[in-house]
């Protein structure tokens, strides 16, 4: 045998039985499992933003099976919609659920942080300029028509210039509509996450960024996963070792970029450039939680926000214990090895 293929061949040889090992331990607590517990994980987006990933690296990884977890994840039109709210009052999946939800009676409760900042720019056609040039205009309303996030979003930058949704035109779509709906002069301004903002520059790069929401809105909570109250009482402990799982896969965006951009970029379809400068964006500015998700302070903001807006009535305001269950997800740190820092970022 020549000695150059050889080599080659032990080397791969070498590679096999690396990937074989690294299967091996990240299935090695499933396989001590006496039976996987099985959930339904809901992502908000269809295909899931670089954001919402969170279940998908955690699958892969091996972080769900470790805790004998079999998790199906399923996609909807938005966290707000219609069939998120049903499968999170009904008790058939986890979902991201708001305070807005849980005022208006839904008995459900936040249990997990996922991403408290708000990723996403507003992006605006060429002629935006400032807020003020959005009068008259189209904008989204993708991800649960009136009421839903985008709408809402474009309701907080209108008012920045003295106008009301009545200035504009809001229009309704599916969630994968956002990108092509601007690139094709469809609507005039919608929110876009990070990939999405690089995909747009560069395929019309005269789209302007008209503001961060982050900016715009800094205590805003943009995404917590919940669960229906029954639920909780019921499997607490499933919804714990559940949570933990993608507190260590939102850690591992951090550490190990060369590790989930693979599952990231097939997950959401992106191409791996677009993926690679969410994920930068996301973890530069602490999009991701690292521990709970949770500061009472942001989730009372949100709540008054809310009640001052109308999506709440005054009087019927809950409070941050019913909205947020933080002791559930102290308890889902601590079962992912016990807070962290990296870096700036500590929620």
């Amino acid at each position: 045998m020549a000695k150059g293929y050889r080599s080659i061949c032990l080397i791969a040889l070498a590679a096999g039985v690396v990937a074989i090992a690294d299967a091996a331990t990240r299935g090695a607590a499933a396989q001590n499992c006496s039976a996987m517990r099985k959930i339904n994980i809901g992502v908000s987006v269809a295909p899931p933003n670089v954001v919402h990933t969170s279940p998908h690296v955690a699958k892969e990884l091996g972080f769900f099976a470790k805790r004998c977890i079999e998790p199906n994840i399923i996609q909807f039109e938005g966290g707000a919609s219609a069939t998120a709210s049903a499968a999170a009052a009904q008790g058939s999946a986890i979902v991201s659920v708001s305070d807005v939800a849980i005022g208006r009676g839904m008995k459900v409760q936040q249990f997990w942080g996922l991403a408290p900042r708000m990723p996403q720019a507003y992006m605006v056609s060429p002629d935006v300029k400032t807020a003020a040039d959005l009068k008259g205009k189209k904008l989204s309303a993708t991800g649960g028509g009136v009421g839903g996030f985008n709408w809402r979003m474009g309701r907080e930058i209108l008012r920045t210039a003295g106008l009301t949704v009545d200035d504009a035109h809001f229009i309704s779509a599916a969630t994968a509509g956002r990108l092509p709906g601007l690139i094709a002069g469809q609507i005039d301004g919608v929110a876009l996450h990070p990939e999405d903002v690089y995909l747009a520059k560069k395929q019309k790069p005269g789209l302007n960024v008209l503001v961060q929401l982050a900016d715009l809105m800094p205590n805003y909570m943009f995404n917590a996963y919940g669960a229906s109250l029954e639920w909780i009482a019921r499997d607490r402990a499933l919804l714990r070792d559940t949570a933990a799982a993608m507190i260590e896969a939102n850690r591992a965006m951090f550490h190990d970029k060369a590790d989930v951009v693979p599952i990231i970029e097939k997950a959401t379809d992106k191409p791996r450039d677009a993926v690679e400068y969410a994920i930068d964006v996301l973890t530069k500015n602490c999009i991701w939680s690292i521990n709970t998700g949770f500061d009472p302070a942001r989730t009372q903001w949100s709540i008054d926000n809310s009640a001052e807006n109308g999506d709440l009535e005054k009087d019927r305001k809950p409070t941050v214990a019913q909205v947020a269950n933080i002791q559930l997800a102290k308890e889902a740190v601590e079962a992912a090895g016990g807070p962290v820092t990296i870096g700036n970022c500590k929620d």
